[in-house]
C-alpha cells in the first residue's frame, strides 16, 4: 500500500513499522510532527514529550537497555543538550535498537544556528544515516534499528528541513512484533567506571572499524550511473543527491546513505572510475575533507557554498561553476509586495510585557520562543539571545560583571522547564540581582502548541499533574514572585517599577493563554472614532499588526485581525478607541 506522507509522518511510520516501543522527545521545527503522529499509534508506542532532549534521551536510553526499540527526537540544537548522555551511551551501548533523530536546519528556516550533526556522529563515533526523501525515510529508519541491534549501539538518523516537510508517496508494510523488556545486569558493560571504561572505549573503535566496512556494502550507499560516460563524479548524500541526480544527467553519483563512518572502499571504487570528483554536500566539509584524506582528488567547497540549504537553484549555479555555463539566477516570483517582517500576533499577550519593558531603561536577555520577537521594532526590547534558558543564566553574569543597569531575564514556560529552572536557581544562590520574567501562554507555542509538564497533560492525551512556575521557583528559594495579567498595562508597569527597584532577585509571571491555541476573541472587535482620533500615533508603538496607517493617514483597526485584546484602547488617551 502507498500513502503521501511528508518526511516526518514518514520517519514515525518506519519507527512504528520496526516495532518500536517507546518514545521521547523535546519539540523542535524541524522534528516536531515526528513525535505527534507516532502517538497516533499509541495503543502500541508509548509516546512522551520530555522536559528537554537531555531527559529524552536519557528515557529512551532507558527502555533500549531493557531489550525494547525506542527513539528520541529533537532538532539540532536539541543535540546539544543531549550530548552529555550520548557521549557516555557510546560507550556503554544498548541492547534493544535506539535511534536518535536529529532534524538539521540549513538556511536557518527556524533556528538560531546552521550545525551540521555528522559531527556529532563523528565525535560520539556513532553511525549517521542520512535519508534524502520521505520513500527513504520509512527503509531508513527499519535499517537503523537493525544496525543499533547488530552493533550495540545508539544510531543517529539525520533528516533535514527540506526532507522532514516535504512529501513523496511512500510504500507501507505492517508492524514487527515489539520485544519485551527484561533488563539483564551487567556492570561492567553498563556502568562505565575507569576500570571497565577503558575496556569499553577500546571496544568503540573495534566496532567503528567493522561498521565502517559494513557500510561499504549497505544498500543505504547507492551509485547512479549518468550518461556521460562515466567523466563527472559526483558524491553527495541527502536530499541533496537527489537534487544533483536531475541537475546533473550526465554525472555518475554516489549517494551516501550512510553519512558515518565513511565506506572507504567503496568511495575509492567509485573515485576510480570516473575523470573529476566533485564533492556537493550542505554544511560542512566533512565528506569532502574525508575524501581528500584517502588521497583522492575533489571539487567541494571551493565550488559549493558552506552557508545555506542547497537548493535545486543553488545546485545549478553550482552546475555553472562545475561545467563552466552561464547561470542566470530565476525572476522572483513576484515583485514591488510589501514586506512582512516577522511580527507577534495580534492579541498576542507577550506584547504588554514588551510595551511595558520599553517605558524602562533595563539590558534585556532574551531567549528561544515566540517572545524571541520583541527584538523587533516599535518594541526593540530584546537586547541579546543566546539558547534555551540562557535568557535566565545570562542575566546573572551581567549583574556579576558589574553592569549598572537593571537587567532583566526572559523566559517561556516551557523553556523555564526545560533549562530555565536551573538558571533561577543559581541566581538565588548566588546572590544575583535580576528581574527574571517567564511569559506563561500555557503552551509549547513556536514549534505548534505541545504540552510541557505545566499544562498538566502529556502527549499521549492523559491529563497528569501541572507543575506550578511559582511554587518551583519558591522551592528555589525565590522571595519575590508575582503573577501579572499581560493584557493590563498599568498592572505590568507598575510590577515591572516595583521589580526593578528592589535589592534582590524577583520573578513576574506573565500568564495568560496563547491567542492561537484559544482560538477565541478576547473581547468585541474594537475600531477608531476618526472624530476623536488625534493621530498621535500612540497606539502604533504596539507593533500590533490589527492596527493599520499608511502614508500619515489616522491609524485604523483591521476587524480580520483584532483579538479585542484591547491594548490600544488603554494607551489612547483621547477615548478614540472603543
Amino acid at each position: 500500500m502507498k500513502e503521501l506522507l511528508s518526511g516526518n509522518e514518514a520517519i514515525a511510520r518506519g519507527a512504528w513499522e520496526a516495532g518500536v516501543k517507546v518514545a521521547s522527545g523535546y519539540p523542535g521545527t524541524p522534528s516536531t510532527e515526528i513525535l505527534e503522529n507516532l502517538v497516533k499509534f499509541k495503543d502500541d508506542v508509548y509516546c512522551e514529550w520530555a522536559p528537554n532532549e537531555k531527559v529524552a534521551l536519557e528515557v529512551a536510553a532507558g527502555a533500549a537497555v531493557t531489550g525494547v526499540r525506542s527513539l528520541v527526537t529533537m532538532k539540532h540544537v536539541g543535540l546539544n543538550v543531549a550530548a552529555d548522555p550520548l557521549m557516555t551511551l557510546s560507550y556503554i551501548g544498548i541492547v534493544g535498537g535506539m535511534v536518535v533523530i536529529v532534524a538539521d536546519d540549513p538556511g536557518m528556516h527556524s533556528s538560531q544556528t546552521e550545525q551540521d550533526t555528522r559531527h556529532y556522529g563523528r565525535l560520539a563515533k556513532l553511525p549517521v544515516l542520512e535519508p534524502g526523501s520521505a520513500r527513504e525515510a520509512v527503509q531508513f529508519m527499519k535499517e537503523a534499528f537493525e544496525i543499533s541491534e547488530k552493533f550495540r549501539c545508539p544510531v543517529i538518523l539525520r533528516s533535514t528541513t527540506s526532507v522532514s516537510h516535504s512529501r513523496a508517496l511512500v510504500e507501507t508494510g505492517e508492524r514487527l512484533p515489539a520485544a519485551e523488556a527484561k533488563f539483564e545486569r551487567n556492570p561492567p558493560q553498563f556502568v562505565p567506571i575507569p576500570v571497565w571504561g577503558r575496556k569499553l572505549r577500546a571496544k568503540v573503535e573495534e566496532r567503528i572499524a567493522a561498521q565502517a566496512a559494513e557500510a561499504a556494502g549497505s544498500g543505504l550507499n547507492r551509485i547512479f550511473e549518468g550518461d556521460g560516460g562515466h567523466g563527472l563524479g559526483i558524491i553527495s548524500g541527502g536530499i541533496a543527491a537527489l537534487h544533483c541526480r536531475d541537475i546533473f544527467p550526465e554525472a555518475d553519483i554516489l549517494k551516501l546513505g550512510w553519512a558515518w563512518p565513511f565506506p572507504d572502499e567503496l568511495i575509492r571504487r567509485f573515485a576510480a572510475t570516473v575523470k573529476r570528483v566533485v564533492v556537493i554536500e550542505e554544511a560542512d566539509p566533512i565528506l569532502e575533507e574525508h575524501v581528500k584524506s584517502l588521497g583522492i582528488a575533489c571539487d567541494g567547497k571551493n565550488l559549493v557554498p558552506r552557508c545555506g540549504e542547497l537548493t535545486p537553484v543553488r545546485i545549478r549555479e553550482v552546475r555553472s561553476k562545475v561545467c563552466g555555463e552561464p547561470f542566470e539566477a530565476p525572476a522572483p516570483a513576484a515583485e514591488g509586495l510589501p514586506g512582512r517582517p516577522p511580527i507577534l500576533c495580534a492579541g498576542c499577550p507577550h506584547r504588554g510585557v514588551f510595551f511595558g519593558l520599553a517605558q524602562f531603561d533595563v539590558i534585556v536577555a532574551g531567549d528561544i520562543g515566540c517572545y524571541s520577537l520583541g527584538v523587533f521594532p516599535p518594541l526593540s526590547r530584546t537586547d541579546i539571545i543566546l539558547c534555551m534558558g540562557g535568557g535566565f543564566s545570562m542575566t546573572q553574569g551581567m549583574v556579576k560583571a558589574g553592569e549598572k543597569r537593571p537587567v532583566v531575564g526572559i523566559v517561556g514556560d516551557s523553556t523555564f522547564f526545560h533549562s530555565g529552572i536551573t538558571g533561577l536557581l543559581d541566581i538565588v544562590y548566588n546572590r544575583g540581582n535580576s528581574t527574571l520574567i517567564v511569559v506563561d501562554n500555557r503552551t509549547t507555542a513556536m514549534t505548534g502548541h505541545q504540552d510541557h509538564p505545566g499544562t498538566g497533560m502529556t502527549l499521549m492525551g492523559e491529563p497528569t499533574a501541572a507543575a506550578s512556575i511559582e511554587r518551583i521557583a519558591e522551592a528555589c528559594g525565590m522571595k519575590r514572585i508575582r503573577v501579572v495579567n499581560p493584557y493590563d498595562i498599568a498592572q505590568v508597569r507598575a510590577a515591572l517599577s516595583e521589580e526593578l527597584a528592589v535589592d534582590e532577585p524577583s520573578l513576574i509571571i506573565s500568564r495568560a493563554p496563547c491567542i492561537l491555541k484559544e482560538r477565541k476573541p478576547l473581547g468585541p472587535v474594537l475600531s477608531v472614532d476618526p472624530d476623536k482620533c488625534r493621530n498621535c500615533k500612540q497606539c502604533l508603538k504596539l507593533g500590533c499588526p490589527a492596527i493599520e496607517t499608511a502614508g500619515g493617514a489616522r491609524p485604523a483597526i483591521n476587524a480580520q485581525l483584532c483579538n479585542g485584546c484591547s491594548l490600544c484602547r488603554q494607551l489612547c488617551k483621547f477615548g478614540a478607541i472603543g
